[in-house]
């Protein structure tokens, strides 16, 4: 397959998931007419959020994961959990975004913030909450109308493991726990790389080493994943991503931060520790003098090094993994669109 046939066959997984998402969200509203008119604002936050964008780059793994090791399957039974996949990250992103204290996602307003053109700032925080909830609970019916038939119960069980580590590595994220590269693990890894391919795997029924194969390319992608999106959250702008590169403003403590916490000395060590230390709003110069200081010591370059090692490893592991070659093919394109993301 060309990149052009790759790119053709993403667009289509991009098409199917996004009018899966379309007619369930809307099934939704109606559903919440019926039972309880006065909710629809919480359909129509998860929904605004859903359908406003995203790469759908979830799905598209995935179902690269059940082409490659099931290329009779029908990718059509995958609709349902990619739509589930895009539910759940507009749960996790209305939490998270509320928790981070974001009032942008995807080039519009993050759902608290929708919320406060008709509630007070408190009430309008606890709707986000309430619709984040209720958005958990449609990913969870929609992995229920995909036909696992005898496999039901082990999606379900993964399903419910990818929640669980996202959750362990947002707690891991907020504490600002130094354990750095296992935040990244869980709280990215799991639902971005490692969880589609094994519902991808499964779904597309994986042999042991079949899926012992799809880890092997699946684990360095993850981190590889989350440390471009590390670059993008500090050195990046909202013409890109849809948001802000704002981690340094935020005081997140990324990839880059952990590195620079161990490598920088003197007075760039100290302006650091004083900007991730601090309280209330950053001082934008400070934040500009901290990120030159990544760059000038090499922290920015050492993790674009790093990126590009993970990469390798990631499709080393497709030479002898007996994938079907055109599915060998699209994973090794999502492996560049994934870790070689546009800063």
């Amino acid at each position: 397959m060309t990149n052009d046939d790759v790119k053709t066959w993403m667009d289509e997984v991009r098409e199917r998931t996004d009018h899966a998402l379309r007619t369930y969200l809307d099934e939704k509203l109606l559903e919440a007419r019926q039972i309880s008119p006065s909710s629809l604002e919480l359909v129509e936050g998860i929904r605004s959020l859903t359908l406003r964008g995203g790469k759908r780059l979830r799905p598209i793994v995935l179902q690269a994961a059940m082409r490659a090791v099931g290329p009779e399957r029908d990718l059509g039974d995958a609709t349902a959990v990619s739509a589930s996949l895009e539910v759940l990250q507009s749960y996790l992103l209305i939490h998270d975004d509320w928790m981070d204290q974001d009032d942008e996602r995807r080039g519009g307003p993050a759902v608290h913030a929708m919320y406060r053109n008709d509630h007070g700032e408190h009430e309008a925080n606890a709707l986000a909450i309430l619709a984040g909830d209720l958005a958990s609970a449609y990913a969870l019916e929609l992995i229920l109308r995909t036909p696992w038939g005898e496999g039901q119960n082990e999606a379900l069980g993964l399903f419910i493991r990818i929640q669980k580590e996202v959750f362990y590595g947002q707690h891991l994220d907020l504490t600002q726990d130094p354990d750095v590269a296992r935040m990244h693990d869980l709280k990215t890894g799991s639902y971005t790389v490692r969880g589609p391919l094994l519902l991808g795997a499964l779904l597309g029924g994986a042999t042991e080493a079949q899926t012992e194969a799809l880890l092997a390319y699946g684990n360095p992608l993850g981190e590889a994943f989350q440390l471009a999106d590390d670059l993008i959250g500090t050195f990046g702008d909202s013409g890109h991503t849809g948001k802000p590169g704002d981690d340094l403003t935020h005081r997140k403590r990324n990839g880059l931060v952990a590195m620079a916490e161990a490598r920088l000395e003197g007075k760039a060590r100290e302006e650091l520790s004083t900007l991730m230390n601090g309280r209330g709003h950053a001082d934008e110069a400070l934040v500009a003098r901290v990120a030159s200081a990544m760059v000038d010591h090499g922290i920015r370059s050492e993790v674009e090094a790093r990126i590009t090692e993970l990469l390798a490893s990631s499709e080393k592991a497709l030479d002898d993994s007996g994938f079907d070659p055109q599915g060998v093919e699209i994973l090794r394109f999502v492996a560049r669109k994934l870790a070689l993301r546009t800063v």
